[in-house]
């Protein structure tokens, strides 16, 4: 949402609830389209000061109503009438028309309070009771955690059945959260460790098909029998699986377990819809990239206050390109932490293992998806290893490998991969002190 002026007349209540550090998630109803907004205060008898979206506001408190104000680069002023009760507001905003300055257009305000931030990092246990099939910046957050914060939880499988075998949600991908990072703000990265990916259950589901995008012309017309389910069985002690049923060539087949989250992202910015967890974007998706593993990290750019963080898509294991439509589809306990990293975002989603570093371009085509991610490099190299763009493209020329993570969906993802053996000190290890 853009900046502006904005005056706030809060109910006489709302005095008993303001403290200082105050931070409120403000939701502003533009003809139909959510706009968030963040807002910082702090009360110290009559006077407000603090900021929203980093605009500065300064303000009065006068008989428990806030008169606040703050201007954006263009002087534009807007006005908001809000009431307060407890951690809730509601109430109107008289804002300048997004087309005519000097015409005016009220909206609808909706908000709630950030809780306080407790005291240093947190193990936090969240239990599902729904999950989300879009990646959606207007879905309530199930959680709020701070960065340095550990959740642990559950997903259920790409048709929405859990651990136990129970449908508890609409197939096709369906996630939990959105989890809510506070601080985080649109311009920054969120930072996703993967801790643990431990699966729950004995048996995972697929197909025997091959997508249409891998399928060679001589095999067309031999393919109309393919699609059927396969059942796996998972071995978890001795961490591999096998097609159920198995006979002939495959009666013996088995092969190493390697849990992965085929679905991971933050949710779209402003002016953007909720996206199908089917699809892919910027903002991550449904990547079906198989290096979202325990021991790995990935890197979103923050669109909107607070990140929404969602992750689903459990798979027991995937080849390059889920040619098979569907992975080793199944349920999964899911440990991870979250970090920021505050002004500085990413054009594409990264992951970091120890010992590569990658980027997922992500596109229509793989001609595209592969520019997106060569460029995503590029930003990498020159952000954090202090390349210029002739050195990035001598060290993209000779030490670059690609792999084709998703063929799957309406959108296909390629990851541009270098070694971490053959890159110089990262920025930070160069400033660190001898």
């Amino acid at each position: 949402m853009p900046s502006r002026m904005v005056v706030f007349i809060v109910s006489a209540f709302a005095a008993l609830s303001a403290q200082a550090g105050e931070s409120w998630i403000i939701r502003t109803d533009l003809w139909g389209s959510p706009a968030f907004s963040t807002l910082n205060a702090n009360v110290a008898g009559s006077t407000i000061t603090g900021d929203i979206d980093g605009d500065r506001m300064e303000g009065t408190q006068t008989s428990g109503a806030w008169q606040v104000t703050t201007t954006d680069a263009e002087g534009h002023a807007s006005h908001y009438t809000l009431r307060v009760s407890g951690t809730r507001l509601t109430g109107n905003a008289d804002l300048p028309d997004t087309n005519d300055p000097s015409a005016r257009a009220a909206h609808e305000v909706t908000g709630w309070r950030v809780p306080e931030r407790p005291r240093g990092p947190r193990v936090v246990d969240f239990v599902p009771s729904d999950y989300s099939n879009t990646w959606n910046a207007d879905r309530a957050s199930v959680l709020v955690v701070w960065p340095g914060d550990t959740i642990h939880t559950t997903t259920i499988d790409s048709g929405g059945v859990d651990e136990h075998g129970k449908t508890r949600a609409l197939f096709g991908n369906p996630q939990t959260g959105p989890f809510f990072i506070a601080g985080a703000t649109p311009g920054d990265t969120l930072v996703v460790h993967i801790r643990r990916l431990a699966l729950n259950r004995d048996y995972a589901d697929s197909l025997d098909t091959i997508v249409g995008r891998a399928l060679a012309t001589p095999l067309v017309a031999k393919a109309g029998d393919l699609g059927k389910p396969v059942r796996w069985i998972l071995d978890r002690q001795a961490n591999r699986a096998r097609p159920d049923g198995a006979t002939g060539a495959l009666a013996h087949y088995s092969v190493p377990l390697k849990p992965m989250l085929g679905g991971l992202a933050v949710a779209p910015g402003f002016g953007m819809p909720a996206l199908s967890t089917g699809d892919t974007g910027r903002n991550g998706g449904n990547m079906d990239f198989n290096e979202v593993v325990a021991g790995n990290t990935v890197y979103l750019p923050v669109q909107q206050p607070g990140a929404l963080l969602y992750f689903g898509d459990a798979h027991a294991l995937q080849g390059d390109g889920e040619t098979s439509q569907y992975a080793l589809e199944t349920s999964m306990d899911v440990t991870v932490t979250v970090d920021l990293i505050k002004g500085r975002s990413v054009s594409m989603p990264r992951v970091e293992s120890p010992d590569e570093i990658m980027v997922l371009g992500q596109a229509g085509s793989l001609d595209e998806a592969l520019k997106a991610a060569s460029g995503g490099m590029v930003q990498w190299l020159q952000q954090d290893y202090g390349l210029t763009l002739s050195q990035a493209a001598q060290v993209l020329g000779t030490a670059m490998r690609y792999s084709v993570p998703n063929l799957a969906g309406r959108s296909v993802g390629v990851a541009a991969r270098i070694s971490k053996s053959v890159l110089p000190a990262h920025k930070d290890e160069r400033a660190a002190p001898q």
